[in-house]
């Protein structure tokens, strides 16, 4: 078949694809694509996935990557729960790296970053994400995306929605401009509702994932996420994706969630995650984030440490004695972080309480005698004693 020929056979396959996915915005009946052939490397889309393997060369070596091979397993495996014929073509990675995001590039690379992690409160919340980007990528939006744009800088910052190696800065910069439209978005929800219920999970939890990123962002001074997140400005409307989510979700009902083996594989990562939190710098934020896991899971010491850790950053009016009242409920628990005795004794030793200071800098080092602070703590109780 010469490339003429080849290009209006792929023109035809795209509007057919096309008009399938029409009818998974209208939700009349949308069947899974078929797997996605290789393009031809003279096309459009060809040139894109010769750019994505690149990247995705850099990605297996770099340093961010999260090489834990359970948990590797278990976010492979949900992610070919939902995408199914499409499984043999995705691969999965863990990127450390706060913030809320994932995508899938058009090769089949498929990202999942840590600050996702963090923020799901189980296996369906983040099949309802994983199932979104399998619909960008089912769709092929990507290619659609690529060819509206012109320049060659344009296609470069565009890559950047793929959260490519070293771009983060630059994700939270250009994705607005480069980003998916809202028509695409719609589509893409759709389709990831009905591959998470095909999966066996609970759909209502879409628009879960949704509302729970919503309040953290809103908590910000001035937090307008419409106007001020890219995520949010190139998304349909907050109170719109909610309703349609939920509305589409109940036809649907049913379905797990699967909490407990979520808590379980991410355990192991929490605290790492969350003092990555601690030092994103967004103390709103992660005041929101934190405060619905405690009312979620009370019992867990380290999301009251961490909220704790953050209060006392922050350093505002009644902070310190909110950062307190955290540490002394963490400290209840009995599998409190030992950090939590040393954030006390930093609060106290401000306030001139110096015995409490110093009791509870004995206790940090009583459970932590080699960490890497030791030394300096144990100045601080010794300048106590004269």
């Amino acid at each position: 078949m010469n490339r003429r020929r080849f290009l209006a056979c792929a023109s035809c396959a795209s509007l057919l694809q096309v008009a399938s996915l029409a009818q998974a915005a209208s939700g009349d009946g949308w069947q899974v694509p078929a797997r996605i052939p290789r393009p031809d490397t003279a096309s459009d889309e060809g040139g894109l996935w010769a750019l994505m393997d690149r990247e995705e060369q850099k990605l297996r070596r770099s340093p961010f990557r999260i090489q834990d091979q359970q948990l590797q397993s278990y976010l492979q495996d949900i992610a070919c729960r939902l995408g199914g014929e499409h499984c043999p073509d995705t691969r999965v990675y863990l990127v450390h790296t706060p913030l809320f995001n994932a995508n899938m590039a058009p090769n089949g690379m498929m990202q999942i970053w840590s600050g996702l992690m963090l923020r799901a409160d189980n296996e369906a919340q983040l099949a309802a994400v994983l199932g979104h980007e399998i619909g960008h990528y089912v769709a092929r939006h990507s290619v659609e995306r690529l060819r509206d744009i012109k320049s060659r800088s344009a296609v470069g910052q565009f890559m950047v929605l793929f959260g490519l190696v070293g771009a983060v800065g630059r994700f939270a910069t250009f994705a607005g401009s480069f980003a998916y439209s809202r028509y695409h978005e719609r589509i893409a929800d759709r389709i990831g509702l009905e591959l998470m219920s095909k999966a066996g999970y609970d759909p209502a939890e879409a628009a879960t994932v949704w509302e729970n990123l919503l309040m953290e962002l809103r908590a910000k001074p001035g937090g307008d996420p419409t106007k001020s997140n890219p995520l949010f400005a190139t998304h349909p409307p907050a109170e719109e994706r909610r309703e349609t989510l939920m509305r589409l979700a109940e036809t649907q009902p049913g379905g797990v969630t699967n909490e407990v083996t979520w808590q379980q594989k991410v355990a192991p990562y929490r605290r790492e995650w969350l003092a990555d939190e601690v030092r994103r710098g967004q103390h709103e934020e992660s005041i929101a984030l934190l405060t619905r896991k405690i009312m979620r899971s009370p019992q867990v010491s380290d999301y009251l440490f961490t909220r704790a850790e953050v209060y006392r950053s922050r350093a505002k009016n009644a902070d310190f004695d909110d950062a307190i009242r955290d540490y002394q409920a963490a400290s209840a628990t009995g599998n409190e972080p030992s950090e939590t005795h040393r954030g006390l004794g930093l609060i106290y030793r401000a306030r001139k309480q110096i015995a409490e200071a110093r009791a509870s800098f004995e206790r940090y080092l009583e459970l932590a005698p080699e960490a890497p602070d030791a030394l300096m703590i144990k100045s601080y109780v010794e300048e106590m004693k004269t």
